[in-house]
Protein backbone atom coordinates (compact mmCIF):
# COMPACT_ATOMS: atom_id res chain seq x y z
CA UNK A 1 0.00 0.00 0.00
CA UNK A 2 1.10 3.52 -0.70
CA UNK A 3 1.86 5.86 2.22
CA UNK A 4 -0.69 8.05 1.84
CA UNK A 5 -3.03 5.63 2.65
CA UNK A 6 -1.82 5.89 6.38
CA UNK A 7 -2.53 1.95 6.73
CA UNK A 8 0.40 -0.60 6.21
CA UNK A 9 0.42 -3.87 7.03
CA UNK A 10 3.13 -6.40 6.95
CA UNK A 11 3.18 -10.32 6.98
CA UNK A 12 6.47 -10.99 9.64
CA UNK A 13 7.84 -14.59 8.31
CA UNK A 14 9.88 -16.55 10.28
CA UNK A 15 13.11 -18.24 10.12
CA UNK A 16 15.33 -22.29 10.94
CA UNK A 17 18.60 -22.35 11.78
CA UNK A 18 20.46 -24.65 9.50
CA UNK A 19 23.53 -25.72 11.96
CA UNK A 20 23.78 -23.82 15.19
CA UNK A 21 27.36 -23.60 16.53
CA UNK A 22 28.36 -22.57 20.20
CA UNK A 23 31.77 -21.53 20.49
CA UNK A 24 32.09 -19.87 23.83
CA UNK A 25 30.81 -17.82 26.78
CA UNK A 26 31.40 -14.23 26.16
CA UNK A 27 32.51 -11.73 28.68
CA UNK A 28 28.73 -9.97 28.20
CA UNK A 29 27.29 -13.34 29.32
CA UNK A 30 26.24 -13.53 26.10
CA UNK A 31 27.49 -16.55 23.45
CA UNK A 32 29.43 -16.69 20.72
CA UNK A 33 27.52 -18.21 17.76
CA UNK A 34 27.44 -19.68 14.45
CA UNK A 35 24.73 -20.60 12.28
CA UNK A 36 22.99 -19.83 8.79
CA UNK A 37 19.65 -18.11 8.99
CA UNK A 38 17.04 -19.39 6.23
CA UNK A 39 13.64 -17.65 5.91
CA UNK A 40 10.55 -19.91 6.02
CA UNK A 41 7.41 -18.57 4.27
CA UNK A 42 4.73 -19.38 7.46
CA UNK A 43 3.86 -15.89 8.40
CA UNK A 44 2.31 -13.19 11.22
CA UNK A 45 0.02 -10.47 10.18
CA UNK A 46 0.91 -7.13 11.46
CA UNK A 47 -0.81 -3.98 11.05
CA UNK A 48 -0.29 -0.27 11.93
CA UNK A 49 -2.25 2.95 11.79
CA UNK A 50 -1.96 6.22 12.94
CA UNK A 51 -4.03 6.89 15.82
CA UNK A 52 -4.69 9.05 19.00
CA UNK A 53 -3.45 6.90 21.72
CA UNK A 54 -0.54 3.75 21.16
CA UNK A 55 -2.49 0.74 21.52
CA UNK A 56 -1.99 -3.08 20.70
CA UNK A 57 -4.37 -5.93 19.72
CA UNK A 58 -3.91 -9.12 19.20
CA UNK A 59 -5.62 -11.88 18.22
CA UNK A 60 -5.00 -15.61 16.28
CA UNK A 61 -2.39 -17.92 19.04
CA UNK A 62 -2.54 -16.26 23.01
CA UNK A 63 0.64 -14.67 23.73
CA UNK A 64 1.51 -14.98 27.34
CA UNK A 65 3.38 -12.79 29.55
CA UNK A 66 2.94 -8.90 30.08
CA UNK A 67 1.91 -7.77 26.87
CA UNK A 68 4.01 -4.31 27.45
CA UNK A 69 7.09 -6.72 26.66
CA UNK A 70 5.92 -7.11 23.25
CA UNK A 71 8.85 -6.74 20.98
CA UNK A 72 6.36 -4.83 18.52
CA UNK A 73 5.62 -1.72 21.24
CA UNK A 74 9.86 -2.50 22.50
CA UNK A 75 10.28 -1.14 19.02
CA UNK A 76 8.22 1.60 19.03
CA UNK A 77 10.03 2.89 21.87
CA UNK A 78 12.80 2.20 20.25
CA UNK A 79 11.99 5.15 17.57
CA UNK A 80 10.30 6.73 19.75
CA UNK A 81 13.29 8.06 21.86
CA UNK A 82 15.14 9.01 18.72
CA UNK A 83 12.38 10.58 16.49
CA UNK A 84 10.22 12.44 19.67
CA UNK A 85 7.72 13.24 16.76
CA UNK A 86 6.69 9.90 16.03
CA UNK A 87 3.12 9.93 16.34
CA UNK A 88 0.79 7.54 18.13
CA UNK A 89 -0.04 4.20 16.24
CA UNK A 90 -2.56 1.20 16.93
CA UNK A 91 -1.46 -2.13 16.19
CA UNK A 92 -2.98 -5.44 15.32
CA UNK A 93 -0.64 -8.35 15.22
CA UNK A 94 -2.28 -11.55 14.33
CA UNK A 95 -0.08 -14.55 15.95
CA UNK A 96 0.15 -17.84 13.86
CA UNK A 97 4.11 -18.66 14.59
CA UNK A 98 4.23 -20.49 17.50
CA UNK A 99 6.00 -18.83 19.98
CA UNK A 100 9.10 -20.69 22.16
CA UNK A 101 9.98 -22.76 18.86
CA UNK A 102 12.52 -21.59 17.57
CA UNK A 103 11.35 -19.86 14.57
CA UNK A 104 12.20 -16.36 15.47
CA UNK A 105 8.24 -15.09 15.17
CA UNK A 106 8.28 -12.62 18.28
CA UNK A 107 12.00 -11.48 16.79
CA UNK A 108 9.93 -11.21 13.31
CA UNK A 109 7.61 -9.17 14.41
CA UNK A 110 9.89 -6.72 16.27
CA UNK A 111 11.58 -5.92 13.28
CA UNK A 112 8.44 -5.65 10.91
CA UNK A 113 7.65 -3.11 12.85
CA UNK A 114 10.89 -1.11 12.68
CA UNK A 115 10.52 -1.50 8.94
CA UNK A 116 6.46 -0.62 9.18
CA UNK A 117 7.15 2.78 11.08
CA UNK A 118 10.23 3.69 8.78
CA UNK A 119 8.36 3.33 5.69
CA UNK A 120 5.37 4.93 7.27
CA UNK A 121 6.72 8.07 8.96
CA UNK A 122 9.59 8.29 6.41
CA UNK A 123 12.16 8.03 9.08
CA UNK A 124 14.75 7.72 6.42
CA UNK A 125 16.33 4.36 8.60
CA UNK A 126 18.84 2.58 5.97
CA UNK A 127 19.50 -1.09 6.84
CA UNK A 128 22.82 -0.54 8.37
CA UNK A 129 20.61 1.71 10.98
CA UNK A 130 17.84 -0.89 11.24
CA UNK A 131 20.08 -3.07 11.48
CA UNK A 132 21.19 -1.93 14.60
CA UNK A 133 17.87 -0.50 16.22
CA UNK A 134 16.76 -4.64 15.80
CA UNK A 135 19.97 -5.65 17.54
CA UNK A 136 18.76 -3.63 20.81
CA UNK A 137 15.49 -5.57 20.75
CA UNK A 138 17.08 -9.23 20.39
CA UNK A 139 19.79 -11.52 18.72
CA UNK A 140 17.14 -12.90 15.56
CA UNK A 141 15.97 -9.49 15.10
CA UNK A 142 18.60 -8.15 12.75
CA UNK A 143 18.42 -11.18 10.28
CA UNK A 144 14.60 -9.97 9.72
CA UNK A 145 16.10 -6.79 8.11
CA UNK A 146 17.53 -9.39 5.14
CA UNK A 147 15.13 -11.88 4.70
CA UNK A 148 18.00 -14.36 3.16
CA UNK A 149 19.88 -16.65 3.81
CA UNK A 150 22.54 -15.71 6.16
CA UNK A 151 25.71 -16.65 7.79
CA UNK A 152 25.68 -15.17 11.75
CA UNK A 153 28.19 -14.96 13.68
CA UNK A 154 28.62 -13.03 17.17
CA UNK A 155 25.56 -13.42 18.78
CA UNK A 156 23.71 -13.69 15.92
CA UNK A 157 23.47 -10.20 14.76
CA UNK A 158 26.80 -10.24 12.44
CA UNK A 159 25.08 -11.35 9.47
CA UNK A 160 26.47 -11.95 5.80
CA UNK A 161 23.96 -12.89 2.93
CA UNK A 162 24.94 -16.16 1.66
CA UNK A 163 23.86 -17.41 -2.11
CA UNK A 164 21.21 -20.48 -0.84
CA UNK A 165 18.64 -21.61 -2.73
CA UNK A 166 16.47 -24.42 -1.32
CA UNK A 167 13.23 -23.45 -3.48
CA UNK A 168 13.58 -26.55 -5.20
CA UNK A 169 12.91 -28.56 -1.99
CA UNK A 170 10.11 -28.81 0.02
CA UNK A 171 9.81 -28.35 3.56
CA UNK A 172 8.09 -30.32 6.73
CA UNK A 173 7.67 -28.11 9.70
CA UNK A 174 6.49 -30.14 13.08
CA UNK A 175 5.99 -28.10 15.91
CA UNK A 176 5.80 -30.19 18.99
CA UNK A 177 3.68 -27.94 21.38
CA UNK A 178 7.01 -28.30 24.04
CA UNK A 179 8.20 -25.03 24.78
CA UNK A 180 12.04 -24.93 25.44
CA UNK A 181 13.30 -21.98 28.06
CA UNK A 182 16.69 -20.64 25.66
CA UNK A 183 18.31 -19.24 28.91
CA UNK A 184 17.83 -23.53 30.04
CA UNK A 185 18.84 -24.73 27.20
CA UNK A 186 22.51 -22.47 27.18
CA UNK A 187 22.81 -23.71 30.59
CA UNK A 188 23.08 -27.07 29.18
CA UNK A 189 25.95 -26.67 26.66
CA UNK A 190 29.69 -26.85 26.89
CA UNK A 191 30.67 -24.03 24.55
CA UNK A 192 33.60 -25.16 21.95
CA UNK A 193 35.34 -24.48 18.62
CA UNK A 194 34.54 -27.09 16.04
CA UNK A 195 36.36 -28.86 13.37
CA UNK A 196 34.56 -27.46 10.48
CA UNK A 197 32.37 -24.60 10.08
CA UNK A 198 29.08 -24.39 9.29
CA UNK A 199 29.61 -21.84 6.69
CA UNK A 200 32.33 -24.43 4.69
CA UNK A 201 29.66 -27.35 5.25
CA UNK A 202 26.41 -25.45 3.66
CA UNK A 203 28.81 -24.79 0.84
CA UNK A 204 28.91 -29.05 0.62
CA UNK A 205 25.88 -30.76 -0.97
CA UNK A 206 22.64 -30.97 1.21
CA UNK A 207 23.22 -34.49 0.55
CA UNK A 208 26.52 -34.06 2.42
CA UNK A 209 24.73 -32.18 5.66
CA UNK A 210 23.12 -35.02 7.80
CA UNK A 211 26.08 -35.97 9.66
CA UNK A 212 28.12 -32.96 9.47
CA UNK A 213 25.79 -29.99 10.16
CA UNK A 214 24.60 -30.54 14.13
CA UNK A 215 22.24 -28.01 15.92
CA UNK A 216 24.27 -28.57 19.67
CA UNK A 217 21.13 -27.78 21.13
CA UNK A 218 19.68 -30.94 19.89
CA UNK A 219 22.11 -33.48 22.01
CA UNK A 220 20.43 -31.57 25.66
CA UNK A 221 16.79 -30.62 24.48
CA UNK A 222 16.57 -34.25 23.04
CA UNK A 223 17.40 -35.83 26.46
CA UNK A 224 14.97 -33.43 28.17
CA UNK A 225 12.03 -34.33 25.78
CA UNK A 226 12.60 -37.68 24.29
CA UNK A 227 9.74 -37.18 21.73
CA UNK A 228 11.90 -34.49 19.76
CA UNK A 229 14.54 -36.74 18.98
CA UNK A 230 10.97 -39.43 17.88
CA UNK A 231 9.89 -36.61 15.50
CA UNK A 232 13.79 -36.37 14.00
CA UNK A 233 13.98 -39.90 13.43
CA UNK A 234 10.61 -39.78 11.47
CA UNK A 235 11.48 -37.16 9.45
CA UNK A 236 13.99 -39.08 8.20
CA UNK A 237 11.97 -42.70 7.72
CA UNK A 238 9.57 -40.51 5.27
CA UNK A 239 12.59 -39.50 3.62
CA UNK A 240 13.75 -36.42 4.38
CA UNK A 241 17.24 -35.10 2.86
CA UNK A 242 18.10 -33.17 5.53
CA UNK A 243 16.35 -32.79 9.37
CA UNK A 244 17.23 -30.70 12.73
CA UNK A 245 15.89 -28.52 15.26
CA UNK A 246 15.54 -25.27 14.77
CA UNK A 247 17.03 -23.01 17.67
CA UNK A 248 16.76 -23.60 20.96
CA UNK A 249 13.83 -25.57 19.81
CA UNK A 250 11.27 -27.12 20.21
CA UNK A 251 10.89 -26.92 16.27
CA UNK A 252 11.46 -29.39 13.70
CA UNK A 253 11.86 -29.31 9.65
CA UNK A 254 12.78 -31.97 6.92
CA UNK A 255 13.88 -30.51 3.71
CA UNK A 256 12.60 -33.07 1.08
CA UNK A 257 12.80 -32.98 -2.71
CA UNK A 258 10.27 -31.11 -4.52
CA UNK A 259 6.60 -32.77 -4.21
CA UNK A 260 7.46 -35.27 -2.56
CA UNK A 261 4.45 -34.87 -0.36
CA UNK A 262 1.33 -33.75 -1.93
CA UNK A 263 -0.36 -33.38 1.30
CA UNK A 264 1.41 -33.31 5.28
CA UNK A 265 1.76 -36.51 6.86
CA UNK A 266 0.12 -37.27 10.19
CA UNK A 267 3.34 -37.21 13.06
CA UNK A 268 3.13 -38.26 16.24
CA UNK A 269 3.66 -35.90 18.91
CA UNK A 270 2.93 -33.06 16.62
CA UNK A 271 0.74 -30.01 17.30
CA UNK A 272 1.15 -28.89 14.50
CA UNK A 273 2.62 -29.74 10.93
CA UNK A 274 3.19 -27.16 8.08
CA UNK A 275 4.11 -28.21 4.52
CA UNK A 276 6.02 -25.48 2.68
Amino acid sequence: MNQSSHRMIQFPNCKINLGLSILAKRADGYHELETVFYPIAISDALEILPSANLTMTQSGIAVPGDPAQNLCLKAYHLLKKDFPTLPAVQMHLHKNIPMGAGLGGGSSDGTSTLLILNQQFSLGLNDQQLIDYASQLGSDCPFFVYNKACHATGRGEILKPITLDLSNYQFLLVHPGVHIATAWAFQQLNPNIKSESIQAIIEKPITDWKNTLINDFEAPVFKAEPKLSVIKDQLYQLGAIYASMSGSGSSLFGIFSKGHFNQAPSIEHALRIDLI
